[in-house]
């Protein structure tokens, strides 16, 4: 039953959410306040990059 509700939950759940949810899980790994500001700027840095337009970057 278990796997049944995740994989309900996978199905549901919208790609901007799991990759919230991705983000806050790598977040939570710091193991200390340098750690936490390097995976921030890491972060950061990702969605500054710049696609092609047909990649529909909002």
């Amino acid at each position: 039953m278990y796997l049944l509700s995740r994989l309900f939950l996978f199905l549901t759940n919208s790609a901007d959410a799991m990759q919230k949810a991705r983000e806050e899980a790598y977040l939570a790994e710091a193991i200390d306040i340098y750690d936490l500001e390097f995976r921030l700027s890491e972060i950061d840095r990702e969605k500054t990059v710049r696609h092609p337009a047909w990649m529909g970057q909002r």
